[in-house]
């Protein structure tokens, strides 16, 4: 149950009933918010009275559904926005990983020529295994604030753990919550104290439910910005690194409020494929498209094979047009 308080409700009247009926209490612009667990359906004589609205939920999906919120969040980047009614598509793109300060100009260069306003690179990896390129660190978020200050451009970059979330934070302006981290509640909470746009990408053995519960540990500490990632999910088929889900969109689409946006790179794990999923995506009407590119490829410290080179990047880049332009949507 997501209760709104009345503006005249302050802050330690709030803090009591949030006390009182073991609420979860942040603050919106126009006033205190409580949310309880969605068993709760009924409420008291004095809740009643200090309430504006109540919203009764089926589900803990409570803040990000639209039983709450029946139109799509607005994220607003400073010169561009997604959904509410932008009808934007975000193009997001930047190799895997922030490997060295020529590859990472080379990929902002590219953006820039194409008008891309999104730099993605990852500075901390959360690699399967400990022998591979773990990522640049500190190091690396640094390159990506020089790079942000000489391109003009938008930093999307991962958290891995919470050693490091505040150094993210302060570095990047979307935060990243990976696949493996979506459970890190440390990292969830921490991402809610601010209200920069977090990004959370579903876990690959996540359901739905469970991604979007994910989001609300980030709407009910307070941040709006939230945005929803599908990246693929584990699946019996060997063939490709994971299986795209295409109708988990339609269903986030369906009973959320949140932007949705994709990551055909790391659902199909192949370079071949990423373009076709990107353009049916696309096609869907989705919010953005996160594409891994990268200089040479071949010679990439990580997910060498899942990465366009920038020739492959470019044809797919004009492609998306015409076909976001068909469902009525605009690429940003």
């Amino acid at each position: 149950m997501v209760i709104e308080l009345k503006k005249n409700v302050s802050k330690e009247q709030a803090e009591l009933l949030s006390k009182t009926y073991n609420a979860i209490l942040f603050k919106e612009q126009e006033g205190f918010v409580l949310v309880t667990s969605s068993k709760q359906k009924e409420i008291t004589a004095e809740l009643e009275q200090a309430a504006k609205k109540v919203t009764v939920t089926s589900s803990d999906i409570q803040l990000a559904g639209k039983e709450y919120v029946s139109t799509k969040r607005t994220i607003d980047f400073g010169n561009f926005s997604i959904g509410g009614n932008t009808k934007n598509t975000l193009v997001i793109t930047g190799p895997c990983s922030v490997e060295n300060e020529t590859q990472i100009n080379q990929s902002a260069e590219l953006c820039v020529s194409l008008g891309v306003k999104v730099l993605r690179a990852g500075a901390y990896k959360p690699r399967t295994s400990p022998y591979s390129f773990q990522g640049l660190g500190l190091d690396g978020l640094k390159l990506l604030a020089d790079v942000r200050a000489k391109y003009g451009l938008k930093i999307i970059t991962e958290v891995k753990d919470f050693s490091h979330v505040n150094e993210v934070i302060e570095y990047s302006d979307i935060i990243q919550v990976g696949a493996k981290a979506m459970y890190d509640q440390g990292i969830l909470r921490a991402c809610s104290q601010t209200q920069k746009p977090i990004l959370i990408k579903r876990g690959f053995g996540s359901t739905l439910q469970e991604f979007v519960q994910a989001a609300e540990f980030v709407l009910s500490g307070g941040n709006p910005n939230v945005i929803l990632c599908e990246r693929g999910i584990r699946t019996f088929e060997t063939k490709t690194r994971f299986t795209l889900d295409l109708c988990g969109i339609s269903w986030l689409k369906e009973y959320t409020n949140l932007p949705v946006v994709i990551d055909p790179s790391h659902a199909m794990g192949f370079a071949y494929g990423v373009s076709d999923l990107c353009r049916a995506a696309v096609a869907m009407g989705v919010d953005g498209v996160l594409i891994e590119t990268h200089p040479t490829p071949k010679v990439a410290q990580s997910d060498a094979e899942q990465q366009l080179n920038f020739e492959q990047f470019t044809s797919l880049y004009h492609s998306l047009k015409p076909i976001a332009q068909a469902v009525r949507y605009n690429i940003v």
